[in-house]
């Protein structure tokens, strides 16, 4: 079947605008707004019954199109999901993982609760440190079948239409599977990371087959098809997870990567199963925040959150040097102990009750040097004992999902098996390889992971569902809509347009040969005051240009607690767009 009703649209204005006086729904939750506040690139959309927000426009019509069907948020979350590898597969698709938060509210008796999911997948059994050496590597390479661990995307599918699904996975897949065989016209900004990758990767077996035009990206406005992708997403549809992680789909998987000199069997691929997990929080000026818990990064924005707590963020104001500077110190501290304690919690013990505590970020707030940027910084004493998609979708009974999905660096690892129209995730990238560290390479473990979604709550109900696309973008980001919106008092489009701040350079999860020696750098986007940039670089702080994509991609719904009205915001840095109905 077919999903095409017509949609109704709640985002039509696009008008520049400087920051009003709030007059909404929400306007007694936010904070007087400063003046000098950046202004926002479009209005928020408002809808009665339906939000969703995505980073491609056709995308966020299919997943109000399956809800208007019927189908629950999840469904059109999955429906999104799926057209979104197939359009964006610079950041997506089916050979990479999943991560999200389900706003149930009709769970504990009608008080409604959230419910978290892990869709990472684990290397194969027989990639040890050892394996990887053999190749003549001390350090797993972004490219190629090293890095491949099992995708966890399709899953996680599943794993979520089981437990909050309506509709058929054949009338949830529909959608993607008509474009990918039909074709739709090509997204701008998609399309210049398409041209990126394209040389990266041309080199690799089946990419030019599978992901060029005559060798080249498709240009925008030019329609792209995947009949290959259409193939494979029809089998998941027939067969359900199976479809992929056995018979043919698996087979070839397993088969093209030993070719490559990969590790990864059809067993491992069949054994894989993502899980349920606590998503934990922290609350910020009364407000919950909450986060998947490791092997992810989530935790980090929850850790500079409670460090940002103890200072007076809205008398320094949003752009101010005294804010940045106290921003990137609070993220350093973070990312030190990312660097040390983040990895799978089924082989190693992670204080996540510790690190995200008050009492520890109290600690850990003396170390900041209010005049001085730190040049090296350690992890807290605990005792013993570039390249996403984000989505967030809302329906009609009040459940609110925010989804995250990735194959990590750029387009992956450019492994492309043969006829199936995916590439494979290179999230083994970021195992460390050596053994005492707790992020160590072992068979079937689950790397540190970087892809985040994140849900706010406000005394015990949905607030808003959020998330920042964007590698070590993310936990920073996540903590800067936050404080844009609580202590700045932005609107929900200002808080995602707003200029970022970017740090780069702290010790990563690899191990002591990525540890941060000499601050790092520090990445800002045009729209910060010259004299503030003059003033952080007497402060120690290395500032330097960055692309537009090194600061990610924003997209949030947010529910009123009187009317049930949503009000959706989907940034201007990507194609996408907010819309309900």
């Amino acid at each position: 079947m077919r999903l095409n009703t017509p949609i109704v649209l709640a985002a039509a204005c696009m008008a520049i605008f400087t920051s009003p006086t709030s007059t909404n729904a929400f306007a007694e939750e936010q904070r007087p707004s400063a003046p000098g506040l950046p202004r926002a690139t479009r209005s928020e959309a408002y809808a009665p019954k339906a939000m969703a927000a995505t980073s491609h426009p056709l995308a966020t019509q299919i997943a109000l199109d399956v809800m208007r069907r019927g189908g629950t948020a999840v469904d059109g979350a999955i429906a999104a999901n799926a057209a979104i590898g197939l359009m964006e597969p610079t950041g997506s698709g089916i050979g990479g993982d999943l991560f999200a938060i389900v706003w149930d509210p009709k769970a504990e008796g009608g008080k409604g609760k959230l419910f978290g999911y892990n869709g990472s997948g684990r290397s194969p059994k027989a990639m040890t440190i050892e394996f990887v050496k053999s190749k003549g590597v001390d350090e797993i390479p972004p490219l190629g079948p090293l890095p491949v661990t099992v995708p966890g995307c399709v899953d996680g599918w599943f794993a979520l239409h089981g437990k909050f699904g309506k509709l058929g996975m054949s009338d949830v897949l529909a959608p993607a599977i008509g474009y990918a065989e039909n074709g739709f016209p090509m997204a701008p900004v998609i399309a210049d990371a398409w041209a990126i990758s394209v040389r990266r990767l041309e080199k690799f077996p089946n990419f030019k087959e599978q992901f060029t035009i005559d060798g080249r990206a498709p240009k925008a406005g030019e329609i792209w098809k995947n009949p290959n992708l259409a193939r494979t997403l029809t089998t998941i549809a027939q067969r359900g997870r199976d479809g992929y992680y056995k018979g043919e789909v698996g087979s070839t998987i397993a088969s093209f990567l030993q070719s490559q000199g990969g590790a990864m069997t059809a067993d491992d691929l069949a054994a894989h199963t993502g899980e349920w997990v606590e998503p934990v929080s922290a609350n910020y000026r009364g407000y919950d925040v909450w986060e998947i818990p490791p092997n992810g990064q989530g935790i980090a924005a929850l850790q500079i959150l409670k460090v940002l707590e103890g200072f007076d963020l809205q008398s320094m104001g949003f752009g101010s040097a005294d804010y940045i500077h106290t921003f990137v110190e609070a993220k350093k501290l973070a990312f030190e102990d990312r660097a040390r304690y983040y990895a799978d919690q089924a082989f190693a013990k992670v204080p996540v009750k510790t690190l995200i505590s008050a009492e520890y970020a109290a600690e850990r707030r003396k170390n900041i040097d209010p005049a001085k940027a730190a040049l090296a910084v350690e992890p807290g004493a605990i005792p013993t004992g570039a390249d996403t998609i984000y989505m967030t979708v809302a329906d009609e009974s009040g459940m609110m999902v925010s989804l995250i999905q990735s194959n990590y660096r750029g387009m992956g690892s450019g492994m492309v098996p043969p006829g199936l129209g995916f590439m494979l995730q290179d999230r083994g990238e970021q195992f460390a390889l050596v053994e005492s560290h707790p992020n160590s390479l072992q068979g079937g473990k689950r790397p540190f992971h970087t892809i985040i979604p994140a849900f706010v709550t406000k005394d015990g109900k949905p607030w808003m569902s959020f998330g920042v696309m964007g590698g070590a973008m993310q936990p920073q980001g996540h903590a800067q809509i936050i404080v844009n919106l609580i202590d700045f008092g932005m609107t929900l489009q200002q808080a995602g347009d707003a200029p970022r701040i970017h740090h780069d350079g702290s010790t990563e999860p690899q191990g002591a040969v990525k540890a941060m020696s000499t601050g790092g750098v520090l990445n800002l986007e045009p729209g910060f005051a010259p004299e503030v940039l003059a003033e952080l670089e007497k402060r120690g702080h290395v500032i330097k240009p960055a692309p537009t994509a090194v600061f990610g991609g924003y997209q949030a719904i947010r529910r009123d607690a009187k009317t049930g009205v949503y009000e959706g915001a989907s940034e201007s840095r990507k194609d996408g767009m907010a819309a309900g109905y």
